[in-house]
């Protein structure tokens, strides 16, 4: 078994769309999931996209996929590597695509001058956080993660104080 970790094409994005898909399943939140295939091959591929993916094959065949962007730490003074999505497939699971993929991404953010690499995780993915904590992640707990979306975000936006 050969793994191969690289960066994704605008070829890639159905099946990086599938994987979104699987991962909002395994996540019980498919429902949440409003991306089109136009949608992936505009916001990763065009020319002003923030964010980045890289596609794992194993054996020449997808089995999973990283989606990341840069950051920036105003307490280090330096960019760093926030990756949005790290998703292998269930039935590959433990063949080391995951740790191939963090470990890919670490490079990248090392190579590139990146002051730290982050991610969330579910509080209830106990497999993925035993799987972080086994490569030397450590959790952030004192910190409180806060989104706004949607409706809320359009109101809030649009609000005249």
């Amino acid at each position: 078994m050969t793994l191969h970790i690289r960066d994704a094409t605008r070829a890639d994005a159905a099946v990086i769309l599938g994987f979104i898909t699987e991962l909002a399943i395994y996540e019980k939140a498919e429902h949440e999931v409003k991306a089109s295939v136009a949608d992936i091959e505009r916001s990763l591929f065009d020319e002003a996209s923030p964010a980045k993916a890289l596609i794992c094959l194993l054996d020449g065949q997808p089995v999973g996929f990283a989606v990341y962007f840069l950051s920036y730490s105003t307490w280090l003074g330096r960019k760093g590597l926030y990756l949005e999505d790290l998703y292998v497939s269930a039935g590959q699971r433990g063949v080391g695509a995951g740790k191939k993929l963090l470990r890919h991404l670490a490079r990248i953010a090392h190579d590139s001058g990146c002051g730290r690499l982050e991610w969330s995780v579910l509080d209830w993915n106990q497999p993925a956080i035993d799987f972080y904590k086994s490569i030397g992640a450590e959790p952030q707990d004192e910190w409180v993660r806060y989104r706004m979306e949607g409706e809320g975000l359009e109101r809030f936006a649009l609000a005249q104080d």
